[in-house]
C-alpha cells in the first residue's frame, strides 16, 4: 500500500496535503503521529461525562489536525461536531458521535494498514 492508497482509503486528499507539506516523507511523518494523538479518546470521555467544553476542545483539535493533513472525511464530521458544540447543541453533537467514530476508525485503520505494509 502506498501513502496515496492510504489517503484514498481514509477519504483524504493526498495531492492537497503533498502540495502543502511538499515531501512525502513529511506527510508520512505527520500521518504516523496522528496515531499517537489522544484527542478522540478525550472527546469520547468528555461527551460521556457531559464535559462539553472539554469535548469541544478535543474535537476542535481533531478538526485542525485533519484540515492540516487533508483527512477530508474525518475533517467534515469533526467540523460538524465542533459546530454543534459551539452552538451548545449537545443533542446534535451526541447524534453525530457514530459518524465521527466511524470516520475516525476508518482513518486509523487505513494508517495502521499502511504502516504495517512497510511501504515508504
Amino acid at each position: 500500500m502506498t501513502l496515496k492508497d492510504c489517503y484514498t482509503r481514509l477519504g483524504g486528499d493526498y495531492d492537497e496535503v503533498l502540495g502543502r507539506l511538499r515531501r512525502e516523507q513529511t506527510v508520512q511523518k505527520f500521518v504516523f503521529k496522528f496515531l499517537d494523538d489522544k484527542s478522540f479518546d478525550l472527546f469520547e470521555v468528555s461527551m460521556d461525562s457531559k464535559d462539553y467544553g472539554e469535548a469541544l476542545r478535543a474535537v476542535h483539535t481533531i478538526k485542525g489536525i485533519c484540515q492540516n493533513l487533508s483527512f477530508t472525511k474525518l475533517y467534515e464530521s469533526s467540523e460538524a461536531a465542533t459546530k454543534a458544540l459551539k452552538e451548545n447543541d449537545y443533542e446534535k453533537a451526541a447524534a453525530m458521535r457514530p459518524q465521527l467514530s466511524g470516520d475516525y476508525s476508518q482513518t486509523v485503520s487505513a494508517i495502521e494498514e499502511y504502516k504495517q505494509s512497510g511501504e515508504e
